[in-house]
């Protein structure tokens, strides 16, 4: 029997064997085997420094990858890639995204499951990585590939396609998706796969879904396909045409704004953003995503802007004439729904690497690298600054900002229970530079965004691009794994620490020092407020008894989340007192094992004595409706409604 006969015998019922390769030097491994040796060599290079670009793998093994992928790893062992327990597979997603971006996009990792509810659990993870523009590979095993049994546990029958399975799901919510039905179309599908991770355009989710046979099946590989492989990451320059055009329409501008997004940090280009602040006075309002672009201190740093913005920003943008954004996408938060921009000749610059996100708004585009862009930018706009008395007034109008933060902090009764708002000023006293503070949903974003001071540029870490309930913990560890010298912080309230607990195990069992701070306000309390602006009266969003009336109105419900905490392992720190907060917080700064703060909190305004005209954001109310609340409400959305404008 030759080579190819006794392969040929080897290969499962029903499959032809892979051709033999032409030439060259040959390893033999299953296709698990192979894509692990290939991960382990595969690195990103930006500014002449290189990293591993994928750093490990999270995995939760059952029948559709334990024998495949699970078996690689082993046999590859944690010098090829090291293996990461996870206990919930889309928590498992957050975690890897959460270290991606703590990394700027330039290493991330890796995430394998079996096939069924395992691989269907990474939808969500997947969107919010695709979203928020994050790199993290999915591997989910899939059924059978030469279906020597159909249907076979967990798979999705389709009637009109045979070639169907529940991983056609992630689909739509990854950068790029294959499936790999035979051992030598993985060379090209990994190819591509680490071009997409890499790009500063096109990156997100990347699934490449697994049949089970087949990553267990073996094929002669190009001794090439495992070699170093180095992916540049590159930093485009402006068109030089388009760069003169943004500097004239900056200099013409009477009332310049300058809106910092996510890709002012994914770029690094922090100090260029205050070299050209710096030189013009122009002012930096920040969105979630870019929030610390400036540190908080800074003269021109004006806060977040948008419906969750500060007063000083929001003002601003409602009289800029000309607004540049960086790296930003403008949605609908930042732009209030299309009203806050309101100045009929405003007109837009957008400097972003993505001449999809450049184009938005009718803006005049300039599609480059942040950090690249801002330099040229800088260097066209010499000599050229914004009026004193423009200057003059957005400082004053930081001065009085911070005056309402300071009023939000205090603590004018030790005994009574915190505020939220007064859980932030303990937690704002206790950290230093380094600290990483993590969150996603709820009421906290929103209060985040108005009332933090920002001390670095990774410090402020909020997902709100999908804001997602159940990202913080995960990712906390993500962050952790990446930083390990940073504290991390993860704040959750009680709605969103019920979604996602579980990796509360995974630290503990890992040793990962996160700390986890639960404001305890019985129930959805960020929805609850929309619902009773938009005419919902609070329905279905407390944790209470049912009552006689058939609501949720009766008493709080029993919940203990920190006996929870305990009970996966967490060192439990209980403040029922908002003078306890600041021995509390300390204290768990100081642990090196995981920690929970639980808080029981009052429900109190955001930010006492802030104007009472917040930035619109649009959530349709009923048109018709017999209820009072609703009627109000809808006569108020039409009003803010009318405002809306389209930007040409």
């Amino acid at each position: 029997m030759t080579a190819t006969d006794a392969r040929a015998a080897a290969a499962p019922h029903g499959a032809t064997t892979a051709p033999e390769p032409t030439a060259g030097p040959t390893r033999r491994l299953t296709v698990a085997q192979a894509l692990v040796e290939f991960l382990g060599h595969q690195y990103t290079e930006r500014d002449g420094t290189r990293r591993r670009l994928i750093t490990a793998c999270w995995g939760i093994f059952g029948h559709g990858n334990v024998a495949g992928l699970g078996q690689a790893l082993l046999e590859s062992g944690p010098g090829t890639l090291p293996f990461l327990q996870g206990r919930n597979e889309q928590a498992m997603v957050h975690a890897a995204v959460g270290y991606a971006r703590q990394c700027d996009r330039l290493s991330a990792q890796a995430v394998t499951t079996s096939i069924g509810p395992g691989a269907t659990n990474l939808t969500t993870g997947a969107a919010l990585a695709t979203v928020n523009r994050l790199p993290v590979l999915l591997l989910p095993g899939d059924t059978f590939a030469t279906r020597p049994a159909d249907p076979v546990l967990q798979q999705l029958e389709v009637p009109y396609a045979g070639d169907v399975s529940v991983n056609d799901c992630l689909r739509p919510v990854s950068r790029y998706f294959d499936r790999i039905t035979r051992p030598e179309a993985l060379i090209p599908a990994a190819l591509q796969a680490m071009r997409v991770l890499t790009d500063p355009v096109d990156t997100g989710a990347v699934t490449l879904a697994l049949p089970q046979d087949v990553q267990a099946e073996a094929f002669d590989w190009p001794a090439e396909f495992f070699a170093d492989r180095v992916w540049r990451v590159r930093r485009p320059a402006p068109d030089p045409a388009a760069l003169a055009d943004a500097a004239r329409a900056v200099r013409a501008a009477r009332r310049p704004l300058i809106v910092a997004g996510g890709g002012v940090h994914h770029s690094e280009a922090e100090n260029a953003l205050k070299a050209l602040v710096d030189a013009t006075g122009i002012p930096v309002a920040s969105t979630q995503a870019g929030k610390g672009s400036l540190r908080h201190d800074h003269p021109a740093d004006v806060g977040g802007i948008g419906h969750t913005g500060t007063a000083v920003a929001d003002d601003l943008a409602r009289t800029a004439d000309l607004v540049l954004g960086v790296g930003t996408r403008f949605t609908d938060f930042t732009t209030a729904s299309a009203t806050l921009f309101a100045d009929p000749e405003v007109r837009f610059v957008h400097l972003n690497v993505a001449a999809f996100d450049a184009h938005k708004l009718a803006a005049l585009p300039l599609v480059a690298d942040a950090r690249a862009g801002l330099e040229a930018l800088t260097g066209a706009l010499a000599g050229h600054r914004v009026d004193a008395a423009y200057e003059a007034g957005y400082t004053r109008g930081k001065e009085r900002w911070e005056g309402l933060v300071d009023a939000a902090h205090a603590v004018p009764d030790p005994a009574a229970r915190p505020s939220q708002t007064q859980v932030l000023g303990a937690l704002d006293a206790v950290v230093g530079d380094q600290d990483v503070i993590i969150n996603a949903a709820g009421s906290l974003p929103g209060d985040l965004h108005k009332l933090w001071r920002t001390r670095s540029r990774r410090q402020y870490h909020l997902e709100y691009g999908y804001s997602c309930m159940g990202y913080e913990i995960p990712a906390a560890i993500g962050v952790k794994l990446a930083a390990p010298d940073r504290p991390v912080w993860a704040l959750v309230g009680d709605g969103t620490y019920l979604m996602m607990p579980t990796e509360i195990v995974t630290a503990v069992q890992e040793g990962i020092g996160i700390t986890v701070v639960i404001l305890q306000n019985h129930g959805y309390a960020s929805i609850g407020g929309l619902s009773a602006q938009t005419g919902g009266e609070r329905f279905g969003t407390a944790y209470r008894y049912r009552a006689a009336d058939g609501g949720y109105t009766g008493e709080p419900l029993p919940v203990d989340l920190a006996a929870n905490a305990a009970s996966l392992g967490m060192e439990v720190i209980r403040v029922t007192t908002a003078g306890a907060l600041p021995a509390a917080l300390a204290a768990a700064r100081d642990a090196r094992h995981p920690t929970c703060v639980h808080v029981e909190v009052e429900t109190a305004d955001t930010v006492p004595g802030a104007p009472a005209a917040q930035a619109w954001w649009d959530v349709p109310v009923a048109q018709t409706a017999t209820r009072p609340a609703a009627v109000a409400a809808r006569e108020e959305y039409e009003r803010r409604a009318a405002a809306r404008r389209r930007h040409l």
